[in-house]
């Protein structure tokens, strides 16, 4: 099988507009039969992971999926428990929760579990986060709690990810690119989500607001609809 997709989300992700992200998730990790895996990790440093689990569970059930279940994956311990790992590459669709960015790549980096979740996209699997979930899915993240960037878990190649640009996640634009010259900044709204699921592997918008690339050469932006080249965003096919 070829390699799933990717969904980028930028935050505030159950409810209104994100729906039309999600249910595109579902449909793509199989439909009624997908079998969606949330990951809570990012929740956990102020116990709000079982909330936050329980809310995405039945939102995904609420967007079609009828298999949504919750792995219990908090801390680095239980991201190398090898039943954990292996129950996690057996979903079609993997979702990472928004939460403590730093915190979730310390649990996740070079653990068994991130292991499952690229062999689960290699498969074909879906690979979906939202605010901090997909931050640590980029070459960079940046951390809010340390003011620092650090390298993240890379699936996506050479960029920055900004989650709920269109509240306070502008705000850390002008330090980014200065602290990363050579890298791509992606800023997403809230209740927004791009997913590479053209039929190149160009990212399609969906969702209530909109979506912006920014490098050394300039910006571009894309609101829900539109696409962006895979030239311009790439996920790093030597993963997996």
């Amino acid at each position: 099988m070829s390699r799933g997709c990717v969904l980028l989300a930028g935050g505030a992700e159950f409810g209104g507009a994100m729906a039309a992200a999600d249910e595109r998730a579902v449909l793509l990790a199989g439909g009624a039969e997908a079998r969606v895996v949330i990951i809570v990790a990012a929740a956990a440093p102020d116990n709000n992971h079982e909330r936050a689990g329980a809310r995405a569970v039945a939102w995904f059930k609420s967007v079609g999926a009828k298999e949504v279940r919750c792995s219990p994956v908090i801390d680095q311990s239980s991201a190398n428990d090898e039943r954990l790992a292996t129950g996690v590459a057996e979903g079609t669709l993997i979702y990472l929760l928004g939460g403590f960015p730093g915190y979730l790549l310390d649990v996740l980096q070079k653990s068994l579990v991130w292991r499952a979740i690229l062999a689960a996209w290699s498969g074909g699997a879906v690979i979906g986060g939202s605010s901090a979930g997909a931050m640590v899915l980029c070459e960079h993240l940046f951390d809010p709690r340390t003011d620092s960037v650090r390298p993240g878990l890379a699936l996506v190649a050479g960029t920055c990810f900004i989650p709920h640009l269109n509240t306070f996640g502008n705000r850390w634009r002008a330090p980014l690119r200065k602290a990363l010259p050579n890298t791509t900044l992606l800023g997403v709204d809230e209740e927004t989500a791009l997913i590479n699921d053209g039929d190149t592997g160009d990212w399609r918008v969906y969702g209530g607001g909109g979506v912006l690339l920014e490098d050394e050469s300039g910006l571009i932006t894309a609101s829900s609809g539109e696409t962006i080249p895979a030239a311009w965003l790439r996920v790093n096919l030597g993963h997996g």
